[in-house]
């Protein structure tokens, strides 16, 4: 007998969040196994809403434009779930003969995918992981669905500043890039340069203890030499007792709220060396923007969801569609099934060998691993000026 499927979105949305859903449903579609292809729309709340969209009446050429489309197309959320709201989404597939369900996020969706799979044991339901994050702290796979698009732009970003701070070489600015405790997008900032002392200047991760006079001395360093000083730093950032280095503004049960790294370290380069300083911040940008969508990140984007369906339909569950790198100087990828369990709320940070010593830039290993992400060559847009 035929069950209806649904996919359901959780946490921040990236630039190709809706590719994988493009996946999903262009592989549903062609599945015999498969009635009605429902969104959750609003996430993980909008289940125990019942609030749910028919996909599958969608026409072919109106999904290809949630390839270039931001934000998600049916909505996300951080709804906070109870134990016994697990039990209650079982009750609601059942009603509405899911039999398939797909959730595409994070470390935090796929805790709850995890406990959803739990929830559903011996119910004939099948309930798979899809990967995405611009974070890329899932564990086990090699990168997430949606890290190479915000690799792209921070790294494109990074090289546009760079450009107007060489023209007018008279301050320090300071980016602050996202991807909470893992530096993987502020390492991706590397890939912005083309010679040697081109931006960034200098790199600080979340992974290293920051170590405010060992900056200040870096930053005065190149200051002398160049003028202007482009400086990439992680939101993350931490002092050797592992707090933030920014002190709180505002408290809640439930969350600490943080002044702005970039802003802060400006404000201490300005005080402490008198030297001008600004500070940019892309903030949501840098998982919105489709102008620097990378073409490999869609293309995979698509690719794990296509694989989800499949796997569900199979009769798998509990399992999340991973991306492994095959070895070899081509970049190849090939996908994988993992158990839920093995990336349930796993946080995975870049390792030591991607930093360089002083702990104030990436090694060649991170940015040798990471340009394939980026897809195409985004920094031709500087050959005029190289040859000047």
């Amino acid at each position: 007998m035929k069950g209806n499927l649904l996919v359901v979105h959780g946490g921040g949305p990236t630039a190709v969040i809706n590719s994988s859903l493009y996946g999903v449903i262009t592989e549903a579609k062609q599945n015999d196994k498969i009635d009605k292809i429902y969104g959750a729309i609003g996430g993980t709340e909008a289940i125990l809403k019942e609030n749910f969209l028919d996909l599958g009446k969608t026409n072919d050429e109106k999904l290809k434009r949630l390839l270039h489309t931001p934000g998600t197309a049916i909505g996300s959320s951080r709804f906070a779930l109870e134990q016994e709201d697990y039990q209650e989404m079982v009750k609601i597939f059942k009603k509405n003969n899911i039999k398939y369900v797909l959730f595409n996020g994070g470390n935090g969706s796929m805790d709850t995918c995890g406990k959803a799979e739990k929830a559903c044991e011996g119910e004939d339901i099948y309930v798979v992981g899809i990967p995405k994050t611009i974070d890329n702290d899932l564990s086990i796979i090699d990168h997430a669905p949606g890290f190479g698009s915000a690799a792209k732009y921070i790294a494109a970003t990074t090289a546009e500043i760079g450009a107007d701070v060489k023209s007018l070489p008279i301050h320090v600015c300071v980016i602050e890039a996202m991807g909470r405790n893992a530096g993987w997008i502020t390492a991706a900032s590397a890939l912005a340069r083309k010679n040697e002392k081109d931006a960034p200047h200098l790199i600080y991760l979340p992974e290293r203890p920051f170590d405010e006079e060992e900056f200040l001395e870096d930053v005065k360093k190149l200051y002398d030499e160049l003028g202007g000083v482009v400086v990439v730093v992680s939101e993350g950032l931490k002092n050797k007792d592992g707090e933030s280095i920014v002190p709180p503004i505002f408290k809640t049960e439930r969350a600490i709220y943080y002044g702005d790294v970039s802003s802060h370290l400006s404000n201490l380069i300005i005080k402490r060396l008198g030297i001008k300083a600004r500070s940019e911040k892309p903030g949501l940008s840098g998982r919105a923007s489709i102008a620097l969508q990378s073409n490999v990140d869609r293309e995979e984007a698509i690719l794990v969801g296509k694989e989800a369906v499949k796997a569900a339909v199979a009769g798998h569950t509990g399992v999340m569609v991973g991306i492994n790198r095959i070895p070899g100087q081509k970049y190849k990828i090939e996908t994988s099934l993992i158990p839920i369990e093995e990336v349930m709320m796993h946080e995975r940070v870049l390792p030591k060998e991607y930093i360089n010593e002083r702990g104030n830039d990436v090694t060649k290993e991170f940015i040798d691993w990471c340009r394939p992400l980026i897809g195409e060559d985004l920094l031709d847009f500087l050959s005029f000026k190289d040859e000047m």
